[in-house]
């Protein structure tokens, strides 16, 4: 039985994810023995939770006698048969499907018949890990988020024959853990990997299509969609040589699935070395750790003007735009042949959208709706919008001091088409029956911190 009084955990791997996992199993009550096959990495992650329970409690956030206890709990471990009489063991070694077999096949030998094994696995099949093992019904994935202690997400992963009380004793251990358990059936990704993929491969794909480049995509993603942080900031902090070879593998193992289809630019610039924070260059550069951030060019000074704007559900708002501008507003029922026209498009480009409503493409602009206009606006010219239109409109939108990014003719603009494609994987997996939509909906706020 899996409970805070008579639980013992066993974690095998005591890197960056393994002391992690053993700090939060410590802090809920649960024994932990901690082992790696290199023995001085054990003693320095009880060391590192040890410094890491006291900063705790130096800044309010525990006290000293549960800091105490948490440290009494956690003991390391000279080898596998250690884990004799463990109730669970977490797996946390490099991704080496390889690897991982044979540290499953030695702690099968080891531990109890009736003793859970768990992958923290971030995206290799657990059936096929299973599959190695002679119980495979005991095995399940039990996916936690870096940094452990303050990511507060766990996947609960069932393998094709993982027993259903395995995983209702694992998503009981993740919240004895302060965790909060999503289940998720065996998937390429799982849930949060699968929907991840489509915040950072849509926007690339909308730069090499030259839609817009890396800093204009970030900062309609932060300021207008109200991501607390843009694609592509998100791809330097995570690396490209991890998040481009993880997208490889799930295409691979989704049999191609189109929306998890690599980026040919990401690839491209991993195997150039841009790999993000850690090569101090990658869609920024960085100096002394710090991000250095092209500047925004400042929008044209606004010299007046006479605007139309296409009757729809977003008019009324745009119309307000125009008149608080000091810009002339044409109310007639089409623009006149001198106003410069404004469109409202979802899911389609101005080119098209002008050409369908019969409307002069040269004097047209369009402004995404999805988000409103508050923090940012998205202006998207047609394919043959005169430049003095183009500038024109940029000056009247950003009047009121609101940032306006201009961006080239795409269907959906930016934040429509990236938000389409997370919400497409996210309906896929629901479909699929991978997750539920409640867990959906909790693991992409939690592991991905989406608003």
């Amino acid at each position: 039985m899996v409970n805070s009084d008579t639980s013992t955990v066993g974690i095998v791997g005591a890197g960056a994810m393994g002391r992690g996992i053993a700090q939060v199993a410590a802090t809920g009550g649960c024994n932990v023995l901690l082992y790696d096959a290199r023995s001085e990495a054990t003693t320095e992650a009880i060391n590192f939770i040890g410094g890491m329970l006291d900063r705790a409690v130096e800044k309010g956030r525990m006290t000293s006698e549960n800091a105490d206890a948490a440290k009494a709990r956690l003991t390391g471990a000279d080898d596998l048969a250690a884990f004799a009489e463990t109730d669970v063991v977490i797996e946390a070694v490099s991704e080496d499907i390889e690897l991982k077999a044979k540290v499953f096949s030695a702690l099968e030998q080891a531990t109890r018949p009736d003793c859970i094994l768990a992958s923290n696995t971030s995206s290799l099949s657990i059936t096929r890990l299973a599959a190695s093992c002679d119980h495979p019904e005991r095995v399940a994935g039990f996916h936690f988020f870096n940094p452990v202690p303050l990511m507060p997400l766990v996947e609960v992963i069932a393998g094709i024959r993982t027993d259903q009380e395995v995983i209702d004793k694992l998503v009981a251990l993740g919240e004895i853990m302060g965790r909060t358990p999503v289940r998720v059936a065996d998937a390429p990704g799982f849930l949060v990997n699968q929907v991840g993929r489509g915040y950072t491969l849509e926007a690339t794909n909308l730069v090499a299509e030259g839609v817009a480049d890396f800093a204009a995509v970030d900062r309609i993603m932060r300021d207008a969609a109200g991501f607390r942080m843009g694609p592509f900031e998100l791809l330097d902090l995570t690396a490209l040589d991890v998040t481009h070879p993880a997208t490889v593998e799930i295409y691979e193992q989704s049999y191609h699935e189109p929306r998890f289809r690599p980026a040919m630019l990401m690839g491209q610039r991993m195997q150039a070395g841009l790999l993000g924070r850690k090569t101090h260059q990658g869609h920024y550069t960085y100096l002394d750790g710090k991000q250095q951030k092209p500047e925004e060019p400042d929008a044209p000074a606004f010299e007046g003007g006479t605007f139309w704007v296409e009757p729809g559900e977003d008019c009324a708002a745009l119309q307000e735009i125009v008149r608080a501008s000091g810009a002339e507003l044409d109310e007639g029922d089409r623009p006149g042949a001198d106003s410069f026209i404004l469109i409202t498009p979802l899911g389609t480009d101005a080119s098209t959208h002008a050409a369908q409503a019969g409307l002069d493409p040269e004097r047209t602009v369009a402004v995404d709706p999805l988000f409103g206009f508050a923090g940012r606006r998205t202006a998207m010219k047609t394919i043959v919008t005169r430049p003095d239109v183009m500038r024109k409109t940029h000056a009247m939108l950003a009047s009121d001091a609101t940032p306006v990014t201009p961006i080239q003719d795409s269907p959906g603009f930016v934040a429509q088409r990236i938000v389409a494609m997370i919400t497409a994987i996210g309906a896929g997996v629901a479909q699929n029956r991978i997750a539920t939509p409640d867990d959906i909906d909790r693991a992409v706020k939690l592991g991905l911190n989406y608003p």
